[in-house]
Order: C-alpha cells, then sequence, then structure tokens
C-alpha cells in the first residue's frame, strides 16, 4: 500500500522554491486575464525562491500545504496593513496550485492561518481580493467573510477594483 501524508505546516528554509512554484502556478491560474499579462509576469517573476527563502529567514508568518514533500499551496498573513480599517490581523495572501484545488485544502489552511492569528491577539482579520476574482470573492464570502471596503489597485497602465472582506 502507498501512503501520502499531506500536512499544514509552517514553512521551512528548504520550502523556498516549491513555494515558489506552487506561487507561480496559482498565480497564472488565477489571474491569467484579470491582470495585464506583462504586469502579471512581472510579478511572479520577483517571488522566486530568493524572494520566499528571505522571507521564511525573516520569520515571516507563513504556513505551507505539504503533500508528500511537495509545497500545494500556502498562506502568509500577520497584523492588518490598513490601520484605518480596524481589524488586528490580515491575510495576505492565500493560494492553492491548480492540481490542489477543490479538495478542501484552501479552507484548511484558511482555518490554520485565523487560528495563529487568534493565537497572536488578532481575532479579526482582513483579506483583500480582486473583486473579478469570482472563485476568490465566492470562496471568501462562503468562509463567512463581509465586504466591508472597496479600493483600487493599479496594474501597470490599467486599474482593477478590489475588496476587502472581515472576519471577527
Amino acid at each position: 500500500m502507498i501512503e501520502a501524508v499531506i500536512t499544514i505546516r509552517n514553512a521551512r528554509e528548504g520550502d523556498a522554491e516549491g513555494i515558489a512554484d506552487a506561487h507561480d502556478a496559482a498565480w497564472r491560474d488565477a489571474y491569467r486575464g484579470l491582470i495585464p499579462g506583462r504586469e502579471l509576469e512581472r510579478m511572479i517573476a520577483r517571488r522566486g525562491p530568493r524572494w520566499w527563502h528571505s522571507a521564511i529567514l525573516r520569520g515571516s508568518r507563513l504556513l505551507v500545504l505539504d503533500f508528500d514533500e511537495t509545497i500545494g499551496g500556502y498562506a502568509s498573513y500577520g497584523r492588518n496593513r490598513v490601520p484605518s480599517l480596524l481589524y488586528g490581523g490580515e491575510i495576505f495572501e492565500l493560494y492553492i496550485a491548480p492540481e490542489f484545488q477543490g479538495l478542501g485544502f484552501g479552507t484548511r489552511l484558511f482555518e490554520m492561518a485565523r487560528k495563529d492569528l487568534a493565537e497572536h491577539g488578532y481575532a479579526s482579520f482582513l483579506v483583500w481580493a480582486l473583486a473579478d476574482n469570482e472563485r476568490a470573492t465566492e470562496f471568501y464570502l462562503k468562509l463567512g467573510g463581509r465586504n466591508v471596503r472597496q479600493a483600487t489597485e493599479r496594474f501597470d497602465s490599467e486599474t482593477r477594483a478590489r475588496v476587502a472582506f472581515a472576519f471577527d
């Protein structure tokens, strides 16, 4: 019998390349057609293994979905970056590589990040998503998020709406 171990754990130094691969695949899947192509490629290229290795060494809050030593997704989170919004924490990114989507891993990663935020004093938190990213907006609404703010983000010469979902 063959067994595969699936865990959600804190990122380790050796995970940088796997996180970069999951980031690349998930961003291409999520944002192709939403973010202009050249800008999307530039954004992905900035987040290579060296960037993720540095984030791990800095002690960034970073969880990974480890599927038998293959990184299938990640979540990064910490203190809310928009102090005018009265929520203590923020999930900065939560992405699952396409081949791991639809299996409940995103929800599990979300819940682990939520738990860690609460354990560090952030009972309420935000998550931002592009308004046109229907999979993301439906995901956060399904998890109980409330739309509390709209803003825009510029990608090269184009502007896209984004939405903040709050969780208490």
